[in-house]
């Protein structure tokens, strides 16, 4: 016999999943919402050639799902994250500036499975459009403090850095001034794995690309630097004066910081590079101390990519929620939890056949009300609905027999509180569930 099974990689989500899924992007949103960010969405697939080129040769040769369509031979692919979609829509479209918005949608990428790491994912994405200054950054930062405290996540860490300060430090510092643009996203793609195959991966990397062992051993010195922002920022100052980059760099960072709202999260970190090649100036992403399963936030500035779609010169930041590595680790830290199976209030329990009608003209009348309510459709036992109602772990019963249409009195049971309420009006009962919900 077949057994039927998703794509290694893919999921299906049953309800009690699905509720607490769409009850955390909610809780996203909700702080989306709160910054002045607006909805907004682009389609799943894109035109090949609207991708390429933005990501960088491993993650287009490896990762990104590309297809040819067999009518018109035309390639397209699906969209590897909401940023590049995002630009391809900035430029060639008029906004009003700052370009404010939220995106909550699924990515595809061609990874290898494992915990935290899926090939179809959501991700919630905030960015703003238009402003080069300092004040944007800090604004996408405080926007993460405040999501990771709506879900009351306390042991987690935002790591700072910035495209222009490290590569100041590789051309100058480090003597690395004759590599070019694309050999040193090279090496910044390296050095973006330093979590995932640790110092000598990294090393090994390096070596890889040819570059002598004294810029090897400069490098691997300077990513492991991490620490205090404000003493990290003034040795690098005094040890580089006169680079551009650099100071232009450090500038915009200590502008940035004395925005931010909560200080003793923010980490600086050499190390921390984004692999993804349209980053420019800060970049970040936070991580929890426990458990150990990588970025749940990561996100920076990318000021020429809209431009690079032909349009106008506007800068840009923003960041992006992993909604499964949020869950996964909310509960594994005990913060979420999986026990709301439906969003069904109210089960009606039909104690006679022939009362049917009467048990649907109840439910109607407690729908129009506002309240979720479920009435058997099964033409089963009073016993088989009941246990119907527990497997689905519906908060209220209400049980109707000859007596209550005679009547037009009901009984209520509450299950969480184990509570029986007998002999209400209709109205009392809508009164009793909706005070509740």
């Amino acid at each position: 016999m077949t057994i039927y099974k998703v794509p290694k990689g893919f999921r299906d989500f049953p309800p009690d999943i699905m509720i607490l899924r769409k009850r955390v992007m909610a809780t996203i949103e909700k702080v989306f919402i709160k910054y002045g960010f607006d909805p907004f969405e682009t389609p799943a697939i894109e035109y090949w050639e609207t991708l390429k080129g933005k990501y960088g040769d491993e993650v287009e040769s490896k990762l990104v799902y590309k297809f040819q369509d067999p009518w018109s031979e035309t390639w397209f692919a699906l969209r590897y994250d909401l940023t590049v979609p995002l630009a391809r829509f900035v430029a060639s479209s008029s906004v009003a500036l700052p370009f404010k918005r939220y995106h909550i949608g699924r990515v595809w990428r061609h990874e290898s499975p494992q915990k935290g790491r899926y090939r179809e994912f959501w991700q919630c994405d905030a960015d703003i459009i238009g402003s080069p200054y300092p004040e944007a950054d800090a604004e996408i930062i405080n926007l993460i403090i405040d999501v990771m405290s709506a879900f009351n996540i306390t042991g987690y860490t935002i790591r700072v850095n910035d495209r222009r300060l490290l590569t100041g430090i590789f051309e100058e510092g480090l003597g690395l001034g004759s590599y070019g643009r694309e050999r040193m996203l090279a090496i910044f793609r390296a050095i973006d794995k330093l979590d995932k195959i640790g110092v000598n991966g990294v090393r090994s990397e390096l070596e890889a690309l040819k570059l002598p062992q004294d810029h090897i051993d400069r490098i691997m010195n300077t990513i492991l630097i991490s620490g205090n922002y404000n003493d990290i920022l003034s040795e690098i100052s005094s040890r580089f004066p006169n680079n551009e980059k650099i100071k232009v760099a450090v500038q915009h960072l200590e502008e940035m910081f004395e925005l931010i709202k909560d200080h003793k999260r923010v980490v600086f970190d050499l190390s921390m590079v984004r692999g993804l090649d349209y980053y420019t100036g800060p970049i970040f992403e936070t991580y929890v101390e426990e458990p150990k399963i990588g970025s749940l936030t990561g996100g920076g500035r990318y000021d020429d990519l809209i431009k690079r779609y032909g349009g106008p010169d506007l800068p840009a930041t923003g960041t992006s929620f992993g909604i499964e590595r949020i869950i996964d680790a909310g509960l594994e830290l005990g913060l979420f939890k999986l026990d709301k199976k439906t969003y069904t209030s109210v089960c009606v329990v039909c104690l006679d056949p022939g009362l049917y009608k009467f048990c649907w003209e109840i439910t109607n009348r407690l729908r129009d009300s506002g309240i979720a309510t479920q009435v058997d459709l099964m033409r089963r036992k009073e016993r088989k609905q009941r246990e119907y109602c527990e497997s689905k772990n519906i908060p209220y019963v209400i049980f109707i027999g000859h007596k209550e249409k005679e009547s037009n009195r009901f009984t209520v049971f509450d299950r969480e509180n184990q509570r029986r309420y007998e002999n209400l009006t209709l109205e009392e009962v809508i009164q009793l569930i909706s005070s509740s919900s």
